[in-house]
């Protein structure tokens, strides 16, 4: 494959192609990859760009657990589909138990820690029983009392001030309870939790590294190990049963270099043709397409590699500083929602055309209506990102 064909490719894989139009949210997450939810509007766009989904279809979806945000691989958090819960919070609970690591180095035994998460449970089944609802960290603090043990200084300089988050993840690890957005909203990073009891998966820790490694490379249509690895945190040895496991196969059809790929995958890309007419997108930058696989350079067209928005060259950047405006799987510009005057602020590497345009208005319109900003993580605001829009909109001069 040329480089045009090989970005269309992962593109087609993503499902960006329109060809997903009209398929559920749980649906559209198994075929093409899980929502990186880190309090931004990454999940909203996720699904809006390739089926079309609204956020009220999409906070219906959470209330009624059809969609899910859970820890799972390397202990981050996904939007998930429901048949998905089970084994894909299984992948997770290494890093849940890492903190308990921590604590132990503070000086918190382990029958402590027991000692609160059957405390926290209780009180958590007590409150769904009675209907009170689900209670936030400060309302459990307030009724747990001195079984929170504060941690000091010394714990803040480790990411543990108190016990009771590293109580909250092994109870949601293993899906005993499960943390609720407060207003059933994703994009706003303020949770309470409510006690759960998912029945535990059907598969073995094996089984589960080899689904989520058939998952991985039908998303991205094919990786290398070095990729597979930083995304799924397998070692090397689970690396390659797992690949084994799935009859995965190393091939040159997509890249001379070679990546693990599906057998079928590989059979299908060996005729696969770049779509000849424009397919524009406005994703976000911790979007499936560029995280997946963390080669968003890979996606810049080589007449494009030495422009730059500040100092770095977006063919060095491992991660975007803005989000990207797509056509075909090569990103052709950035941009930042600019919630003061109600628009997108972008820079366009070529001249726009008529499909550009209308998709930056399209999708510009839809952030106004559902919305009301684009967050791209937790602690995101206008005033922050505000640099980012003053140089988008400079350079676009």
């Amino acid at each position: 494959m040329d480089n045009g064909t090989r970005r269309a490719w992962s593109w087609h894989k993503q499902g960006l192609d329109g060809s997903l139009a009209g398929t559920s949210a749980a649906e559209l997450l198994t075929k093409t990859g899980w929502a990186r939810s880190i309090g931004g509007a990454n999940p909203y766009l996720t699904l809006f760009s390739r089926a079309g989904i609204r956020r009220k279809q999409i906070d219906s979806d959470v209330a009624a657990l059809k969609i899910h945000e859970l820890p799972t691989a390397r202990g981050c958090t996904y939007v998930l589909g429901a048949d998905d819960f089970a084994w894909g919070l299984s992948l997770g609970q290494g890093a849940a138990e890492a903190t308990v690591k921590v604590l132990d180095k503070l000086g918190v035994e382990r029958r402590e820690i027991k000692d609160l998460e059957d405390r926290t449970l209780a009180l958590l089944q007590e409150a769904a029983a009675n209907g009170t609802g689900p209670l936030d960290p400060k309302e459990l603090r307030e009724k747990l009392g001195a079984a929170v043990r504060s941690l000091g200084e010394e714990g803040k300089k480790k990411g543990a001030s108190t016990t009771l988050p590293t109580v909250l993840g092994l109870l949601q690890a293993d899906g005993r309870i499960r943390r609720v957005p407060v207003n059933g909203r994703l994009d706003m990073q303020r949770y309470a939790y409510t006690a759960w009891g998912l029945p535990a998966p059907q598969q073995s820790p094996e089984q589960a590294r080899a689904k989520l490694m058939e998952r991985y490379l039908r998303w991205t249509g094919g990786a290398t190990l070095k990729q597979t690895q930083w995304f799924t945190a397998f070692t090397v040895a689970q690396t390659k049963a797992a690949l084994a496991a799935v009859d995965a196969v190393e091939s040159t059809v997509v890249d001379p270099d070679g990546l693990w790929m599906l057998p079928a995958d590989a059979e299908a890309a060996a005729t696969f043709a770049a779509p000849a007419e424009e397919q524009i997108q406005l994703l976000a930058g911790s979007d499936a397409l560029f995280l997946l696989r963390r080669n968003s350079a890979d996606h810049v067209a080589e007449e494009d590699r030495g422009l730059a928005v500040g100092r770095e060259k977006l063919a060095l950047t491992a991660d975007l500083p803005d989000h990207p405006i797509v056509d075909r799987g090569r990103i052709i510009g950035l941009w930042q929602y600019d919630p003061g005057n109600e628009r997108i602020a972008h820079w366009l590497f070529h001249e726009p055309t008529d499909a550009v345009q209308g998709r930056i208005q399209e999708v510009e319109n839809w952030i106004r209506e559902d919305l009301g900003d684009f967050r791209s993580f937790s602690l995101d605001s206008p005033a922050s990102r505000q640099k980012r829009i003053d140089a988008l909109n400079a350079a676009s001069r």
